[in-house]
């Protein structure tokens, strides 16, 4: 497990895996749904052939709360399960509509800092651009920071993945 972990709990925001089986689409989806569907099922979700999003219940989600997204390729009678972890698409949308807000607002700042500059002006604007550079680091901090407080609910249903496949992943 503290390979797992180790694996999961790098230094990527979105981690993400690929495991090869011989274990055919159809009967993955098939182990999956089975355990979804059980009533003691440690997560929720839903899978449709070649695809499979896992996200914990809704009881137990807070805003940091991570979901998978798997999804399943058959190439030469091998199976390829590629594995995404993110939060939801309203949290990523945030931060990534912030991201580009504050590069944009950077961008101008710059542009207009520098042709003040050229035309002899005061560049007292250009001192914006290393606070809004700390800002934009802060939201990166901020990001790192959930993704530790939903380290737990990433490590449940990476091994509710596990245990429903059989396969180590």
């Amino acid at each position: 497990m503290q390979q797992t972990e180790e694996h999961l709990i790098g230094h990527e925001i979105r981690p993400r895996f690929k495991v090869e089986t011989s274990i055919p689409i159809e009967e993955l989806v098939t182990k999956i749904d089975t355990k979804l569907k059980a009533e003691n099922a440690v997560c929720k979700g839903h899978i449709f052939h070649g695809y499979a999003k896992l996200y914990m219940p809704l009881e137990d989600q807070h805003f940091w709360s991570p979901q998978l997204t798997v999804t399943f390729e058959e190439i030469d009678n091998t199976t390829i399960i590629r594995g995404l972890y993110g939060p939801r698409a309203t949290v990523w949308t945030m931060f990534v509509f912030f991201y580009a807000l504050l590069a944009f607002i950077i961008l101008v700042i710059g542009v207009v800092g520098l042709s003040y500059w050229t035309l002899g002006k005061s560049t007292y604007i250009l001192w914006w651009i290393p606070v809004l550079s700390a800002v934009l680091a802060g939201l990166y901090f901020i990001a790192y920071s959930g993704q530790e407080l939903g380290k737990d609910e990433m490590l449940t249903i990476h091994h509710f993945l596990e245990e429903s496949t059989g396969l180590s992943i």
